[in-house]
């Protein structure tokens, strides 16, 4: 359930616009930026609208995009926009100057000899050619098509990847040789020869609904957080790719209107407890032409096969393991080097790593084969918090990191200089800072110069990476940086942006703790109105999302939401976040003790908070209000009927409302499944619990959302109906889970906005 995420992640967007890279001389500290936040004197300032939250771009900020570090290290290019349209630009790290610019879009000429818009661009291996995407159309959270062109840098000629009267492509990518592109059209997968224009099939049996080969279905996509079903081995010899059989999975269709008699699109969902795919991997040998098969050893129960990684040998595959319950995950090699006399057979994956759990464990993106192809990174929860190991495939381990904090990500791994580079959460679940430790778990090393949240993207050979930064009262400062930490330049601060929010006077983020009467400790914000007034009493607005895999409670920039955050402020609201039990970043224990019973310990402390807020001099406990998007949209229905004494209103915005409903990755993956865990199912879905509902109530979905999908709502409508409770509801026809478009957010948080003063504002 991510929008990064995890499924049930409510789509905040930050709203940080991309623009072109610009020299600039400023490389002074983000301290001397002027401060957007007066706590001191937070007088009303320029007037905040919704409007100027949600359409008109006032609160835009500028970012560096479509980064690619270049084969040197020492360079790299990065998209952005001239006076005409799209270019893409080569930059030094060292120096941070423009070196050349490669190409814009007036360069590339379609079949009629028109530009080509740039969406996408890839390189080939030796950087002598660019793949570009054009006229992309998105299908799901992730995955896309395009239209697919060939540049080359030399002879400046641009070449259609496939026939356009075929259909857009999908996924398509280079071979490591560089003279082949794979890519996928309705289904099958397919590569073509770039020297002679060739184009071969792989697959012949792929159809809609009911076999993919080279994608994923609906629900790897969105719970394994991928959509490329096949990878190329080091040498451009070998494809492997997944194969999916959804034949048997059953379908949910969706209605679409805009037309006389409405559209409706029908496509694989398996909900919790039913079929899933029946998923194979194949290897596909070029110089052959030949797919063959591979097996699972031992194989006895229903898995799943969430990634699949060559190592540094072309002869060797890595597929990750994990069975359907989600509590066994093994590590697996494909060994290619066999005879040919046995080639009639499927290849045989054997185990190389086991890993259990009670609970579940997470699927991540942080295995990595070292050279010698016996040695690689791995990163488990397993003693209590999550930590890399570097283990060898005869058996060895050792334990880089140790503490009583988690590792977030693998940033990269300088094999040369034996270091590790990390993000990490050691100073606490609201910070993300860049580390870096020794491959023989000595010399860690905190290199993230600002607090707050950090991320990076490092050159090729770890020499240099771009540092994107924020803290709650600061917006997306982006600086470039040597591997040790530091500081060359600053490559974008958003100045333009701070000094417009400074005319506002907008009162800073505060973060403090809230102990419940369970004995929990739990991090909070608080976003105070201007002239707060300790002898007054005001209303509350909680928000939050609560759920698996995503905190909201962190020092970085909230975006458009946030600015709705203050809106609210400036109207009288306390705003107040709560990160409850199940979030991330404060060990296993912490997390998984919702295990089985979602929706049970988030809605008793969302209760705690309440009550605690209430208890304060400057709240007005009979006046407290709650909402929340998709699971935070869950939290607030349920917190509106199992809490109904504690919360005066509340909006659901595409929530859950039964995870019988949800799809069974995830929901498996907390719950099992329904068949084992019936009154886990229906202790916590806030549908068993509407006769308990006291409060102004505000039920919200998306029309078209294929990920949580509007019948929660319509059954919830039911359930409400039937007990005869009073509620409010609006659906957005054809709208997805991020409920968007042209004037769409603005209607809705205008909506929400009324809703909330109307209920919680004492006339």
């Amino acid at each position: 359930m991510k929008l990064k995420y995890i499924l049930l992640t409510p789509i905040l967007f930050a709203f940080i616009s991309c623009s072109s890279l610009k020299n600039t001389e400023n490389n002074s500290p983000v301290s001397s930026v002027e401060n957007p936040f007066d706590n001191e004197n937070s007088e009303a300032g320029t007037e905040l609208t919704n409007d100027k939250i949600w359409y008109s771009g006032e609160f835009y900020g500028k970012s560096v995009r479509g980064v690619r570090s270049m084969n040197d290290g020492e360079h790299f290019t990065s998209m952005g926009n001239s006076i005409d349209g799209s270019v893409v630009v080569k930059y030094s790290y060292a120096t941070y100057e423009s070196v050349d610019t490669l190409f814009s879009f007036m360069d590339l000429a379609d079949e009629d000899g028109g530009p080509i818009p740039i969406d996408e661009y890839q390189f080939s291996a030796d950087e002598t050619k660019v793949l570009i995407a054009t006229e992309q159309e998105g299908i799901y959270r992730r995955s896309s098509k395009s239209y697919y062109y060939i540049y080359d840098l030399k002879t400046k000629k641009t070449t259609p990847l496939s026939d356009k009267k075929l259909g857009k492509q999908r996924l398509a990518d280079f071979s490591p040789s560089g003279n082949l592109v794979a890519f996928v059209r309705e289904n099958n997968l397919f590569y073509v020869n770039t020297e002679t224009g060739k184009e071969y099939g792989i697959t012949y049996d792929g159809k809609i609904n009911e076999v993919i080969n080279g994608g994923t279905d609906w629900v790897y996509e969105e719970e394994f957080g991928f959509h490329k079903g096949f990878q190329w081995n080091e040498n451009g010899t070998k494809i492997a790719y997944w194969k999916f059989d959804e034949s048997k999975v059953k379908e949910f269709h969706l209605d679409y209107y805009g037309t006389l008699y409405p559209e409706e699109y029908r496509f694989k969902y398996p909900k919790a407890g039913e079929d899933n795919s029946k998923i194979s991997i194949h290897m596909y040998d070029v110089l052959g032409q030949i797919s063959t098969p591979i097996e699972i050893l031992n194989q006895t129960e229903e898995n799943y096969i969430p990634r699949i990684n060559w190592t540094k040998d072309p002869m060797k595959l890595s597929l990750t393991v994990l069975n359907r319950l989600q509590n066994k995950l093994q590590l697996m090699m494909v060994d290619f080097n066999i005879t040919r006399a046995q080639k009639e057979f499927s290849y045989m994956a054997k185990p190389y790593y086991t890993e259990t759990a009670k609970t579940y464990i997470d699927i991540h993106d942080n295995l990595r084969f070292f050279e010698d192809n016996n040695t690689y990174l791995w990163m488990s929860e397993k003693d209590g918090f999550n930590h890399i190991y570097l283990n060898t495939i005869d058996g060895k381990e050792l334990q880089l990191t140790k503490g009583n904090w988690d590792v977030i990500e693998i940033q990269g791994v300088d094999e040369k200089n034996g270091l590790v580079y990390y993000l990490s959460s050691e100073n606490g679940a609201i910070y993300q800072d860049l580390y870096v430790v020794k491959t023989d778990g000595t010399g860690k090393k905190n290199l993230s110069t600002r607090k707050g949240n950090n991320s990076t993207a490092f050159s090729k050979g770890m020499k240099y990476y771009i540092n994107y930064h924020t803290d709650a009262n600061t917006p997306s400062l982006i600086s470039l940086h040597k591997a040790n930490g530091e500081q060359l330049k600053i490559l974008q601060d958003n100045k333009a942006l701070v000094h417009r929010l400074t005319k506002y006077r907008l009162p800073g983020k505060e973060f403090f703790t809230v102990k419940t009467d369970s004995g929990q400790e739990l991090n909070a914000w608080m976003i105070k109105p201007p002239n707060f007034d300790k002898n007054k009493e005001y209303p509350v607005f909680m928000t939050g999302y609560n759920g698996p895999g995503n905190n909201v409670v962190k020092d970085s920039w909230g975006g458009a939401t946030m600015m709705w955050h203050h809106l609210l402020a400036k109207k009288g609201f306390l705003v107040v976040c709560v990160e409850t039990r199940g979030t991330m970043f404060r060990g296993r224990d912490f997390k998984h003790s919702t295990y089985l019973q979602l929706g049970k310990y988030e809605t008793e402390d969302l209760i705690g908070a309440a009550k605690y807020l209430g208890s304060l001099s400057y709240v007005d406990g009979d006046n407290i209000g709650i909402q929340g998007w998709s699971y935070g949209g869950y939290m607030a229905a349920l917190c509106m009927t199992k809490g109904a004494d504690y919360f005066k209103a509340g909006i659901a915005v595409a929530p859950v409302t039964n995870w019988r409903y949800y799809d069974n990755i995830y929901t498996e993956r907390f719950m099992r499944t329904p068949q084992e865990n019936a009154n886990g199912y229906d202790e916590n879905s806030p549908i068993n619990h509407v006769s308990k509902l006291k409060g102004a109530f505000l039920l919200v979905h998306g029309g078209g959302d294929d990920n949580v999908h509007p019948q929660n709502t319509y059954e919830m409508v039911n359930a409400l109906v039937k007990e005869n409770k009073e509620f409010d509801m609006f659906v957005y026809p054809n709208r997805n889970h991020g409920i968007y478009g042209g004037k769409t957010r603005l209607h809705l948080f205008n909506k929400m906005t009324k809703f909330l003063e109307d209920n919680l504002m004492e006339n």
